[in-house]
């Protein structure tokens, strides 16, 4: 099914079970310990070994040699897997390093062998017997430094340019112009990497944590260099990814290559201290803004540049994108520029671009606003759009931004704001307010399913999208039950495996709306063929309680598949509507801070965060995800750095000792307000993407929060407590 018309009214638009705040359907499985994770599952493949990473020990340089004597000899070793036996390895396209390292090493803690051995233990004490030298050599580890180096990327969109920015910026009456940095940050979701391995001849099966099962089954067959159809994925739950479980990683390649070799499963799970310079990282940026306003607070001059580092053929981190979007003003520049440094793959992380570049643009909105004298909402109000500022032509789809902001204010209570920072004390705290705008763009892909009408009248949803703890089992189910007319007991949903159609998979904010869509499609599939079977026009058939009806005559659904069940396998495709109008998500976050006179201590009192983000399937879950993202907004604001050793160019506090998250007591009240929209030139759904719109906006809302506590303006993120005292003595940090 193609969509590339708004959708008019549909049997989505019923709202009998689609939109309903529903518990999720998979919630008493992982309540009572029974959803299986990838390194739980000692029933499908018996009999399995275990398998240890040995990890590089430096940053960059190549293995002299390697001594696997002592170790092979270690009590219940099986094999050792290194990359002279490996065999032939290829790359999959979305794999800026290679996952098995040897004998050059790209970056530290790279994977350079696996052990292979009868219990964890043993592989693990084998491990530490396997003797590597190294030849080490300089690497560049700090962006800071390597940012004189930075060139353009190869992507078209690098560089934009609309109107004459520098002769706008130059005239403009009030100016501002400023540089902000984001430290490079860890996704740091529950589960690890984990995987589990088994060979039944040419062909194998592997159990483990990816988002996107398609992009893992192709580039795990271009890496063995076999055909896709030998590749199975299966990931039906995942602990958490955030975009670090977006691709292939090493511990899923080493399972397989184990398997292999030991001849039998192999599971392998990264330990804690290994994931964050093995795996992916969200990367720092340095980011410049510039902004030119008439004194009324019009803008005519808007700038972003950003710089962000990574290994040679990454990418950058795209921390302008909102910029080109959000707000009004003729004369706008924005661009990019990517070192190379040699610390591990920098790549997505909840929100990339929109995530980090708010957390710079948002604060320099605030700062325009204080310079013109204005109340920071208004300011952007009066900025406010309603087509896409590069490319005036096209209009969007919805743009509430402005609805956000006021309900957000009233809701708020923002009238009772102090603009002059330092004016409300509550004993020993200086007590703040700050907002941001929160935005993200509306991704659409391509996605398929198939749902079966047994002969009980059950329907069964087979697809190949996960579930990372955001609810996909449950809105997939929700919209099967709304199209066939069951209620939700009726619906059955098998989601991450390969052996089901493909879908659009867990990433970019554009899983919940793409998956069902394609379930919509399947089910469109669906309905008719069982119109036909009951021998009803499938043009105006009735799909509700349990039964099709039309022209008066209804049919029972379980009546009509007692001989014999009925299949629809379809998946929903876009057309060019994406590029006829502009499609994003809004919002308004905001946050009363607490800051101590005295230490500087930081204590967030109160969020609220208002989203603008089409018509909200469940809004339970919805709900759950921008909680989620607001508390990973408050880490990235206040703590979240991954400190970095720019001598031997690693991260240092690689675990959740060291790299501090927000706990319990740093969150407070969090209240969360979907606007009652939809938008029908999304999707069949009328939906859009909410789970990163959450965290877009939250470091700024707390950065202006602070300031309005405390007079003390950190541009340099985290926001601890030294740059705070530092900052009373009046200058900007």
């Amino acid at each position: 099914m193609k969509f590339d018309s708004p959708a008019t009214e549909n049997p989505i638009d019923r709202l009998q079970v689609v939109g309903k705040p529903l518990d999720r359907i998979d919630g008493p499985m992982k309540a009572c310990g029974k959803a299986p994770y990838a390194y739980e599952r000692h029933d499908v493949a018996p009999n399995a070994a275990y398998g240890y990473i040995v990890h590089a020990g430096i940053a960059k340089g190549r293995i002299v040699s390697m001594d696997l004597a002592e170790a092979r000899r270690a009590p219940g070793v099986i094999t050792i897997v290194t990359a002279e036996n490996a065999g032939k390895l290829g790359k999959g396209k979305r794999n800026t390093a290679p996952l098995l390292g040897g004998p050059d090493i790209a970056h530290y803690h790279q994977a350079v062998a696996l052990v292979v051995a009868e219990t964890f233990e043993q592989a693990r004490a084998a491990a530490n017997l396997v003797r590597v030298k190294y030849d080490a050599r300089p690497g560049a580890f700090d962006l800071q430094n390597a940012r004189t180096n930075a060139v353009k990327p190869k992507s078209e969109e690098a560089d934009t340019a609309v109107g004459n920015f520098i002769e706008a910026f130059g005239k403009a009456p009030v100016k501002l112009d400023a540089v902000y940095t984001t430290p490079d940050q860890s996704h740091a979701m529950m589960e690890p990497h984990a995987s589990l391995a088994a060979w039944d001849g040419d062909k194998v099966t592997v159990w483990t944590a990816n988002q996107m099962i398609d992009w893992g089954r192709q580039d795990m067959a271009a890496t063995l260099g076999i055909p896709k159809e030998k590749v199975r994925i299966i990931s039906p739950f995942i602990g958490g990814g955030f975009g670090g479980k977006l691709f292939l990683r090493a511990e899923s390649l080493l399972a397989v290559l184990g398997a292999r070799a030991a001849k039998r499963p192999v599971k392998v799970a990264l330990a804690r201290p290994m994931m964050i310079n093995n795996t992916t990282h969200r990367p720092a940026t340095i980011q410049r803004i510039r902004i030119g306003s008439t004194p009324d607070g019009k803008i005519t001059a808007i700038g972003h540049e950003s710089w962000s580092g990574d290994l040679p053929g990454g990418q950058p981190e795209t921390a302008v994108q909102q910029t080109r979007l959000l707000y009004a003003g003729a004369n706008r520049m924005t661009a990019m520029r990517l070192a190379t440094l040699d610390l591990p793959e920098g790549n997505a992380m909840r929100a990339p671009g929109e995530a980090p570049g708010l957390m710079a643009l948002e604060i320099a909105i605030d700062e325009m606003a204080e310079k013109l004298r204005m109340d920071p909402i208004a300011f952007r109000i009066a900025n406010d759009t309603q087509v896409d500022p590069e490319h005036p032509q096209r209009p969007y789809s919805q743009r509430r931004l402005a609805e956000c902001l006021r309900m957000g204010a009233e809701r708020f209570g923002w009238s009772a704001r102090k603009p002059q920072p330092g004016a409300v004390r509550d004993g020993q705290w200086l007590v703040g307010m700050g907002v941001a705008a929160a935005f993200r763009n509306n991704l659409v892909m391509t996605s398929g399913a198939r749902v079966r009408l047994d002969k009980s009248g059950m329907a069964i949803v087979e697809t190949d999208m996960t579930d990372i703890g955001t609810g996909s089992y449950t809105i997939i189910a929700q919209t099967a039950a709304e199209m066939l007319g069951l209620p939700i007991e009726k619906v059955a949903v098998r989601l991450g495996d390969s052996a089901y159609p493909v879908s659009a998979g867990s990433g970019g904010q554009w899983g919940g709306n793409s998956s069902t869509a394609g379930v919509y499609a399947a089910c469109v599939k669906l309905r008719e063929a069982i119109a036909k079977r009951a021998g009803l026009n499938p043009a105006d058939a009735v799909f509700a309680n349990g039964q099709v009806s039309s022209a008066g005559r209804a049919v029972p659904l379980a009546s009509i598949v007692s001989d014999g069940e009925l299949v629809g396998e379809d998946k929903m495709e876009y057309g060019d509507l994406d590029k006829k109008y502009q499609q994003s998500t809004f919002g308004g976050h905001f946050v009363e801070v607490g800051v101590d006179a005295a230490t500087g201590e930081i204590r967030v009192r109160r969020m609220l965060a208002v989203c603008a983000a089409g018509r909200i399937l469940n809004p339970k879950s919805a709900r759950s995800q921008v909680i989620g993202a607001m508390t990973m907004g408050v880490g990235a604001a206040l703590m979240e750095e991954l400190a970095i050793d720019k001598r031997r160019g690693f991260f240092v506090n690689h675990d959740l000792a060291g790299y501090e998250v927000p706990v319990h007591a740093d969150i407070p009240h969090q209240e969360v307000i979907f606007l009652d929209e939809v938008d029908p030139m999304s999707s069949p759904m009328k939906a859009k993407g909410v789970g990163e719109l959450g965290i877009c906006g939250v470091g700024a809302a707390v950065a202006n929060a602070i300031y309005n506590a405390s007079g003390v303006r950190v541009r340099q993120y985290p926001i601890t407590l030294d740059k705070v005292l530092a900052g009373m003595g009046g200058s900007a940090l």
